[in-house]
């Protein structure tokens, strides 16, 4: 399974007091299908840090390329929300949303918790350095013990920066925005938690980035394209064990 495709779509924010279960019950059963269902989406993430003082919640579409982040076919479903979706946008707080094109990956599968790392670019020729140093920063971090997958992204914020129906609906918000993010999926959260030390002075290391704002995810829930695309099974399996 794993993040497919060459781009993603990083999501940050948190959700007034009281309205928790609803949002979780619109993601789960509403939201990411219909994200999975449009041509280009591949994989989603739901993450969750309920100990976390901001961005409690955060989700990642995985996409085919950073076109699909701003497709007729999206920004269709964003000037067009349902009525769920328009009952629960008003609950979001500390919204950030970014398109990044992936520019390097190492490992395979998916982990339980996702430590999620953005940095401003540091230094001169910053992006031309980083990708030179791309490739063996996703495979050291890689090596650490839990890890299991590691994506590279840089953000591509004029993608993702387009105002829509959906964007209205939700307060009025200026979180800060990033130049890259580092993902890193692994097995467990006391062993990504040990990594980050290690995985800060890698990033240090390239000489392109600076000091990280970084949190510690469990993966609460995960949809495929391939899911969408399978026929809703539940009530021939309630038959099946009667």
């Amino acid at each position: 399974m794993g993040l497919k495709g060459s781009a993603f779509l990083a999501i940050w924010h948190d959700i007034a007091a009281g309205a928790h279960g609803d949002y979780v019950e619109w993601h789960t059963r509403e939201h990411m299908p219909e994200r999975l269902s449009i041509p280009g989406f591949r994989t989603g993430k739901r993450l969750h840090a309920p100990g976390s003082a901001r961005h409690v919640f955060g989700t990642i579409y995985a996409g085919d390329g950073v076109d699909v982040f701003q497709s007729p076919a999206y920004l269709a479903r964003l000037n067009d929300p349902t009525a769920w979706t328009t009952a629960v946008a008003p609950s979001f707080r500390n919204f950030l949303r970014v398109a990044c094109e992936r520019i390097a990956f190492a490992g395979r599968g998916d982990g339980g918790s996702m430590a999620t790392l953005r940095f401003d670019f540091s230094g001169a020729e910053p992006e031309a350095r980083l990708r030179a140093a791309a490739s063996t920063l996703v495979r050291d971090v890689l090596a650490f013990p839990s890890v299991c997958s590691v994506h590279l992204g840089v953000a591509r914020a004029k993608v993702s920066g387009v105002r829509t129906r959906e964007t209205e609906l939700r307060e009025a918000m200026s979180e800060r925005g990033f130049d890259v993010v580092l993902l890193v999926e692994g097995s467990a959260r006391p062993g990504l938690e040990a990594a980050m030390p290690g995985i800060f002075e890698l990033c240090a290391a390239t000489g392109a980035l600076g000091v990280p704002v970084a949190a510690i995810y469990e993966t609460a829930y995960t949809l495929t394209a391939q899911d969408m695309e399978a026929p809703d099974t539940a009530a021939s399996g309630m038959g099946a064990q009667g």
